[in-house]
């Protein structure tokens, strides 16, 4: 928690973050290509390792170009050109190592500490964070020798996993070993230059609600807000980062969950209020960053009215009050956390809340500033707790808004 009231978070400089890109040979690293361009874009700094298998798939001149800067090979690993040995060099120089797409064969140098070329050589003359970002055959990906190296990397604190997707695969197979796509793998780099590899929530059990709550009128009309669920989508990314179990409840939304978090999708606020009850018992940290409706029309008709049947004042009933109900009922052991969207003064009414509602903490956030609450990327804000700390968020990225909140209640 933080040590003092009203203290402020400035976000860090983009421009010091430094990622090492090692790209396997696989069809998949293609889309190292996006992921380049999308880090160098965001102000991170770039060095790309190719493998001699990946060179078969795309070229070192490809990567230079998008990253601004020279791709390494295993031809300059063996060239007396640089003053220091280059793996030092490139270890020594990174704030994380990234790899995509991993292969078996790169899988099992990792699982066993060899070493035999520049990118293996890098990994083992670093200490910073390893991301794993696996792509091949579903029969390869399923072999038994190939889940066990999986499993053997991933017990070294260093090496952060990504869940491989399923579909159409190169191969024309269906099934699992898709590699996670660039905007996932891209997300997950933000979290690791945030958290510099700290797991602060493996083993906890997050639930979170996302999105706006729609109460229909009939099957075309409803009442709604502009809540896109956003933010509740960066919370449940932070937290899957840091290596907690994640339950994301969530409204209609043009977003994809992503992989390693249990999505539960639904529409109106009795349903929300029904699955959040249900899964409050499983839960450490609770986060209802969902706009719930305040009221719904009281009748509902399952067919679709004409206009002239619409009435002129249309009766109103109240909706569940959620997280007022979680309040009542959560165990001291759980933390609370909700949110208050506000125009003009933020503060009191989401002190109000946090008092009326039993809640731990509360995210107070202006809806009315320029690029800021909801539909937008972006987003600031007050924390407070129930000990009356306040932490003030500058505008920054949801992303970073979501990880900022949990250093807050970590």
């Amino acid at each position: 928690m933080p040590s003092s009231a009203n203290q402020k978070f400035n976000p860090p400089n983009p421009k010091s973050r430094r990622v090492v890109v090692g790209v396997g040979g696989g069809i998949a690293a293609y889309k190292v290509c996006e992921l380049v361009s999308s880090l160098f874009k965001s102000g991170v700094e770039v060095r790309v390792i190719l493998t001699n298998s990946a060179q078969a798939f795309i070229t070192p001149l490809t990567l230079a170009t998008l990253s601004r800067h020279q791709a390494y090979t295993d031809a300059d690993f063996w060239q007396p050109i640089y003053e220091r040995p280059l793996h030092i060099e490139l270890g020594e120089w990174a704030d994380l190592i990234v790899i995509a797409p991993l292969t078996a064969n790169t899988l099992a140098k990792l699982a066993y500490g060899m070493a035999d070329n520049l990118l293996t050589n890098t990994v083992l003359a670093s200490t910073c964070p390893v991301l794993l970002a696996p792509a091949m055959n579903t029969d390869m990906w399923e072999q038994v020798a190939v889940q066990r190296n999986w499993r053997q990397v991933l017990t070294d604190d260093r090496f952060c996993g990504m869940s491989t997707g399923s579909g159409l695969l190169a191969c024309d197979r269906i099934g699992a070993g898709r590699m996670a796509e660039p905007e996932e793998i891209f997300v997950y780099i933000q979290s690791l230059l945030h958290t510099q590899g700290n797991r602060d929530l493996s083993g906890k059990r997050v639930l979170i609600s996302a999105g706006g709550t729609r109460e229909y009128l009939d099957p075309v009309r409803f009442i709604g807000n502009p809540s896109t669920g956003k933010m509740g989508l960066a919370l449940a990314q932070a937290a899957l980062h840091r290596g907690a179990q994640v339950t994301l409840v969530h409204c209609p939304a043009s977003w994809d969950v992503p992989l390693g978090v249990e999505a539960i999708p639904v529409i109106s606020a009795d349903q929300m209020q029904q699955v959040m009850l249900e899964q409050l018992g499983n839960a450490d940290i609770i986060i209802m960053s969902a706009a719930v409706a305040d009221v719904k029309p009281r009748d509902y008709s399952s067919e679709k009215l004409p206009k002239r049947s619409l009435p002129e004042n249309l009766p109103l009933a109240p909706v569940p009050d959620i997280v007022a109900e979680l309040g009542k009922i959560k165990q001291p052991h759980q933390y609370l956390i909700g949110f208050a969207a506000q125009t003009g003064d933020i503060i009191t009414p989401a002190k109000e809340k946090l008092q009326r509602k039993k809640l731990d903490a509360i995210v107070a956030n202006p809806i009315d500033k320029v690029d800021s609450g909801f539909g937008s990327d972006n987003n600031q804000a007050v924390f407070l707790d129930k000990e009356g700390k306040e932490v003030e968020i500058p505008a920054c990225s949801k992303l970073e808004m979501a990880h900022y909140l949990f250093d807050f209640i970590v």
